[in-house]
Order: C-alpha cells, then sequence, then structure tokens
C-alpha cells in the first residue's frame, strides 16, 4: 500500500476535524468548490485579520466591500472578456475536458514558460506529436479551444442583461476610484484592499484548495503618482533579501533564484517599481508569519507572454508544497494607469487625479476658432456642425495637419487653413491631471489556509501536532477537568465561561482520559491545555500545558486573563505563564 503523501494526510484530517471538505458531498461533491468547517471558517479568518493588522491597519490603507456580479461592460472594459480565457481540450470519446496545457505539463513534462508562449494549432500539434490520450478513457483529443473562464449570467429577468461573476476583486476598486479619491480627500499615494469571493470557470480543478472555481481573494490596488513614484516606506524593508527568478534566467533555464536586497534589486532594475518591491518584502514576511520560511519562498518574474494583459511587470509569490512543488501564492503586477484609463474610455467619467503646483505656472494655450465668414460660404447648411466639430478640435492636431497635408478633416469635412484661426492666449495653472499608475499585491486566501496548514504540520512521537502560530489556531485553549467528578467539572466550566468572556477562543473538553483529550488538542493545533485538578479545588491554581514542547507550568486562576492576552501577542512567552512543574 502506497504511503499517503502530505495533501492526503491533511485532506484527511481536515474533514475529520472539520477544517474543509469538498462541497455537496451527498451529491457527489463538484470540483472546484470546497466547504470550510468549523475550525477551517475560523483559521481562514484569522489569517484574514492578520491580513489586515499587518497590510491594512499600519499602512492606513482603505478596505472596501464591492459586489461579485459586475454587469458585462466592467469587463470589457478591464479586457477580460477578451483576455480571460484558457485553452481547452476534449476528448473525442469520453467527452471529459482538460486545460491543453496543463495535460502537456502533466504528460510530457513541459513547464509551464514553454506552454504557455504556445498557440491553439502548437497546442494540438505537440499533443498529438507526442500522442497524449485522455487519461480517463484513453481517447483521443480533438482541438484546443478557447475557454472563457469568467461564470456568465444576466442580471434580473432580461436576457441581454449580461453579467458575469468577478474573476477579481481589483474591477471593484477600480471603478469605484472616483469616489475613493475623494475619501483619501484629494492626495495620492493610497491604497485600497477588498477580500471577498471570487468565481473563475476553471476548465479542470485537480488540486483541492489549491484551484478553487469559487475562492476568497484578496486584492490591494495602491494608487501613485507616476511622477513621484518614490516610496518613503522604502527605507523600512531596503536590506530585506528577496528571492528572485528572473524573466532572462527563465529563459536561460536557470532556476536558482538570485538573492538580492530589495534595494539591490531595484537599483539593478530587477524591480521596476519601489512600490512593489516594498509590497513584496511584505509579502514575504507575512508568510513567515504563517509559518512558511524564507527558504520556501521565491519570486519568480513574469515572461511577456505569461504577464497578465495588463500588466508591464509581474513577479508570482511561490510556497514550496511536498505534492506541487512551487505554488503561486500571491501576485505582483504592476498594472499602470491600464485599468483606469480603460474605464475612463469605456465609462466616459473623469476619473484623473490632480495635482497642484507648488505655485501658479503660466503657459501659452492655443484654441481652434473657427471664421464663420468662411465656413458658411463653404459648407452652407452643415456650416453650424462643422464649426462645432472644429470647436472641439485638438489645436496641436489641426496645426500638425495643415502642415503635412494642408487640411485637416473634421469628421467628413475637409477644413482649409482659412477656414480657421488659431489664437494663442497666455494662461495661469494651477495644477495639472493625470491619471495614476497602480500596482498590485494580489492573494488567495483559501491557498494560505492550506498553505499554514502544510507548515503546521508535524508529528510527535507518532501523533499529529498542528503547530500553527498561537495566534491564528482555531481554537486557542481547552479546558480540561482531570476527572469527571469530585466538584472538577463544575469547576472547570467556571474557568471556562470566564476565558469565553475574555474573548477567547476555548473548548470544554471532559470526554476520556486527559491523554487523549490533549492528543485531540494538539491535532487542531490548540496552542494551551488548562487543566483543573485537585490542586485547583485548593489554591485556585491550574495547570497550562504547551502543545509544541507538552511542557506545564502552575498559573493562578485570577491572574490568567492577562497573561494569556499577552501570551497571544507576544508580549510573553509560555515559560512566563506561571511556575514550570518538574518531571
Amino acid at each position: 500500500m502506497q504511503a499517503q503523501d502530505k495533501f492526503e494526510k491533511i485532506s484527511e484530517l481536515a474533514k475529520r476535524r472539520g477544517f474543509f471538505w469538498p462541497s455537496c458531498e451527498i451529491y457527489g461533491g463538484v470540483s472546484g468548490f470546497i466547504t470550510f468547517g468549523p475550525l477551517g471558517s475560523v483559521l481562514k479568518r484569522k489569517i484574514e485579520d492578520k491580513f489586515r493588522g499587518f497590510f491594512i491597519r499600519p499602512f492606513g490603507l482603505y478596505e472596501i466591500e464591492s459586489s461579485v456580479i459586475m454587469p458585462s461592460k466592467v469587463f470589457e472594459a478591464s479586457g477580460h472578456v477578451n483576455h480571460f480565457k484558457e485553452p481547452m481540450i476534449e476528448c473525442s470519446k469520453c467527452k471529459r475536458r482538460f486545460r491543453a496545457d496543463h495535460v502537456l505539463q502533466e504528460f510530457a513534462g513541459m513547464s509551464d514558460t514553454e506552454t504557455e508562449k504556445l498557440s491553439l494549432q502548437e497546442l494540438t500539434n505537440e499533443i498529438n506529436k507526442r500522442n497524449i490520450k485522455c487519461p480517463e478513457c484513453g481517447g483521443d483529443f480533438g482541438e484546443s479551444k478557447q475557454f472563457l473562464t469568467m461564470f456568465t449570467t444576466t442580471i434580473g429577468p432580461y436576457s441581454g442583461a449580461v453579467g458575469y461573476g468577478r474573476p477579481e476583486a481589483a474591477q471593484g476598486i477600480f471603478v469605484e476610484f472616483k469616489r475613493l479619491y475623494e475619501c483619501a480627500r484629494g492626495k495620492l499615494p493610497f491604497g485600497v484592499v477588498q477580500i471577498g469571493h471570487a468565481l473563475r470557470n476553471e476548465i479542470s480543478p485537480r488540486q483541492g484548495p489549491i484551484r478553487l472555481r469559487e475562492f476568497t481573494i484578496i486584492d490591494i490596488e495602491f494608487f501613485f503618482d507616476p511622477e513621484d513614484p518614490c516610496c518613503p516606506l522604502l527605507k523600512d524593508v531596503e536590506n530585506e533579501s528577496l528571492r528572485l527568478i528572473l524573466a532572462e534566467n527563465k529563459l536561460k533555464g536557470m532556476k536558482e533564484p538570485v538573492e538580492v536586497t530589495v534595494k539591490e534589486a531595484l537599483n539593478k532594475g530587477f524591480v521596476k517599481a519601489e512600490w512593489q518591491a516594498f509590497f513584496m518584502a511584505l509579502s514575504k514576511h507575512f508568510l513567515m508569519k504563517l509559518g512558511v520560511p524564507e527558504d520556501k519562498q521565491r519570486f519568480i518574474e513574469k515572461l511577456d507572454w505569461e504577464r497578465a494583459h495588463y500588466s508591464v511587470q509581474g513577479f508570482d509569490q511561490e510556497i514550496f508544497l511536498e505534492r506541487w512543488g512551487w505554488v503561486e501564492v500571491s501576485g505582483h503586477n504592476y498594472r499602470t494607469n491600464y485599468d483606469l484609463k480603460q474605464h475612463m474610455e469605456f465609462s466616459g467619467v473623469d476619473m484623473r487625479a490632480f495635482k497642484e503646483h507648488e505655485k501658479l505656472v503660466e503657459r501659452e494655450e492655443a484654441v481652434v476658432s473657427p471664421i464663420m465668414s468662411k465656413i458658411g460660404p463653404s459648407f452652407k447648411d452643415k456650416a453650424s456642425e462643422v464649426a462645432g466639430l472644429i470647436s472641439n478640435a485638438n489645436p496641436k492636431v489641426v496645426e500638425a495637419r495643415f502642415k503635412k497635408q494642408g487640411f485637416y478633416m473634421a469628421g467628413r469635412f475637409k477644413v482649409l487653413p482659412e477656414h480657421v484661426e488659431i489664437v494663442r492666449k497666455e494662461v495661469e495653472e494651477r495644477g495639472k491631471h493625470f491619471i495614476p499608475h497602480v500596482v498590485e499585491p494580489s492573494f488567495g486566501s483559501d491557498r494560505m489556509v492550506y498553505i499554514a496548514l502544510e507548515y503546521a504540520y508535524k508529528t510527535k512521537e507518532d501523533r499529529v501536532v498542528l503547530s500553527f502560530p498561537r495566534e491564528l489556531a482555531p481554537i486557542e485553549m481547552g479546558v480540561f477537568p482531570l476527572v469527571s467528578k469530585d466538584g472538577l467539572p463544575e469547576k472547570a466550566k467556571q474557568v471556562y465561561e470566564m476565558l469565553i468572556d475574555e474573548g477567547f477562543y476555548v473548548e470544554y473538553d471532559e470526554s476520556g482520559s486527559i491523554g487523549r483529550r490533549y492528543a485531540r488538542a494538539d491535532e487542531v493545533g490548540t496552542p494551551l491545555g488548562i487543566t483543573i485538578d485537585y490542586q485547583t479545588l485548593k489554591d485556585d491554581t491550574v495547570t497550562v500545558r504547551d502543545r509544541d514542547t507538552w511542557k506545564q507550568v502552575r498559573s493562578g486562576i485570577k491572574g490568567l486573563p492577562g497573561l494569556l492576552h499577552a501570551f497571544f501577542r507576544y508580549k510573553v512567552e509560555f515559560r512566563d505563564l506561571g511556575q514550570l512543574i518538574k518531571g
């Protein structure tokens, strides 16, 4: 019998102890959907709250919550309708469908760098040339086709009102930029975060919580002035090291990361934007806070053909997982002004920022003025229309056309130099309008849950121990009466209720031997076990047991809440919770 790998062990534990399991199991389940159980929901929420404490509050970012379903216009403007597609092949025999590039990666050993640049025809040719058959039935594959991976719906009872489930939370921020800019009192830079569900109709998701059709995404959109791109916080992280696999090295087949400081990465041009480098350094630290060592992380730069359509430079932060190797946990893209510019064009709404000059700037402004005495005879009943078109024309364009071709086309009308007067005047300019640039760190919350589980999973004396960072544990402490008699359960419940009132996540357990209760608590990652014994009835003290070392201290009940609050905030260590019990 083949030994279980860590993913199988964690999946079994996750189902049995209530972290997560496939959704709708009673109907056979559906690939790409999972349900977070009682413990998984708390773990996920704690990771997201930790994110808020790490990224949002210290830097004054805004958090918003926008709709999951959005009208098609949003995604036509953002380019997703045209670009958010994956290559798909279908088995001609069993009709199962697969990602064409994933088939080549799995059964021909090609890298994602190699497959992502192949056209549909090239994907089909490679699959045929390598004689790859359907892994389900051995049938032949048909031609590769593009598959739009956004969920489509209609909004209300009107079939023409097409909507899409958002594949990222970012667009919900971009379309609200005008109001958010007002919230920021018209000042840049500022960042906006959205944590919420997103939908991607994956062709064949087969990696549990790593690749889902409905998932929680955490998008930060950070807006800044492209003429003032400096990050004043960079000094705090400039000496942090980043492990980078650069695009140029990928092309040479070099897979070892280059280790440089943030400062070096910017000076050498490896990372284009200071704010992007800043968030990459923060992201490395955040994953370390979830239990992932630095040497199990890396940032891999996207090649031109691998980047999303809105990105001019992109890095994936990857984490090493036992079953799948390096897996993306966050993406870091420099989106420039692409999204705001697109939404301005499609909506007609001005979403530019305004930057006031330090002092008034005088400049010459040209205005195209129609000469009606000339336009009237030339265009007769169309004269008013022509005059309107001329008045709205760009003076620089008009002058350039006159100089190059001797006329200017105002719509369908041929305008000659004699029809217009270009007037120049001095104007005072208070400031200027521009479209902000954006860097985007984007995280998968569900993936971080699995990553936290995998890096917490350990065994000690053949027992499973989930060594979560203490503040992430779904249950922070268990309260156990040593035996279920002699007044110990009653006293234990008093302690349990006191700790609940203090706001802790606590579980009361009096079932089975104390050893089995400790084992159950270790298996779900409960950092502390508080045992009420006969000594408690004499002097109001309890034993506190540490999950990772199994050491115990004796502590008074009265001072326990204050010590525990300090412990979960990393103000004190376990040894500070009481008198060490030897033995």
